[in-house]
């Protein structure tokens, strides 16, 4: 099943839910700051670990949450636990907070290539669902792929659901496909950026000043994929609509195909999806 959501989101967590997010870092501060932009949890609804007491101190002050360096009294109260510790953390962690979470408590991972079997095993009888976000989810762009473990209920997706949408859309796919989710949405921001840079050298190389060169590169990346998402037509068909007879894209076409693009993004992603296959 897969489902795409807009990332918008309405009204509120219910007042009661308490929401942990362990291990407050890049992904986790991320989902931090945009539950409080977004209005879906309140401060008080919220709390978060990190590593450090100086940096737990810094936090507070900054979001008007309770941040702890204890991930076992973080965990204790909350309705969702967000597990957004290093994969090879993951199990200690899961073990160290599973005697104590409430009954019922959904427990959300984002770490990469750790499988729902395994949080399972560390927290049984509890509900897991396996997130992949990207960083895009930054600037509220990202995509996330949910999957979910052998207790979890439609509510808890849902729940999952908008929890993410409050970085970007989401997509409901089977845990079998989360390695290539790696690998393409995973990965692929790096990817794109490497196509955005080459075509800014490109304008530098045919005359244009380097921030002007950046600009067009960017936005034209960034106005092509919103006429892929909004519009729902095939990128093939975008891109014939752009393509005239004997005009200046179709040349720039073929360099492209004799240069092995597609090959090699394809290569790419499947690559990617390889390595986190070894890593699960």
């Amino acid at each position: 099943m897969n489902t795409a959501a807009s990332g918008k989101t309405t009204g509120h967590a219910p007042a009661a839910m308490r929401v942990a997010v362990l291990g407050a870092g890049k992904m986790g501060g991320i989902l931090l700051q945009a539950f409080l932009r977004s209005g879906l949890f309140a401060p008080e609804q919220i709390t978060a670990t990190v590593a450090h007491e100086v940096r737990a101190k810094t936090l507070s002050q900054q979001y008007g949450v309770t941040v702890t360096t204890d991930n076992v009294a973080a965990a204790k109260d909350a309705d969702v636990v967000l597990l957004g510790v290093k994969p090879q953390q993951m199990g200690d962690v899961v073990r160290g907070i599973a005697a104590g979470l409430k009954p019922g408590a959904l427990l959300i991972s984002v770490a990469a290539s750790v499988k729902t079997k395994a949080i399972e095993e560390a927290a049984t009888g509890f509900a897991v669902i396996r997130a992949m976000p990207n960083t895009p989810a930054q600037l509220g762009a990202g995509i996330t792929a949910l999957c979910r473990g052998a207790h979890v209920t439609d509510e808890q997706m849902t729940l999952a659901q908008r929890i993410f949408a409050t970085v970007g859309r989401t997509v409901i796919v089977d845990e079998k496909h989360m390695d290539a989710v790696t690998g393409l949405s995973g990965s692929g921001p790096a990817f794109l950026y490497i196509i955005i840079e080459a075509l800014a050298e490109a304008g530098v190389n045919v005359g244009l000043p380097r921030d002007v060169a950046t600009l067009l590169a960017a936005q034209t990346t960034y106005g092509a994929a919103k006429m892929v998402l909004e519009t729902g037509s095939h990128p093939a068909l975008l891109k014939d609509e752009v393509t005239t007879p004997a005009g200046c894209t179709v040349d720039g076409i073929l360099e492209l195909e004799e240069g092995g693009l597609r090959v090699t993004l394809i290569k790419a992603v499947k690559r990617a999806t390889e390595r986190a296959r070894e890593l699960g």
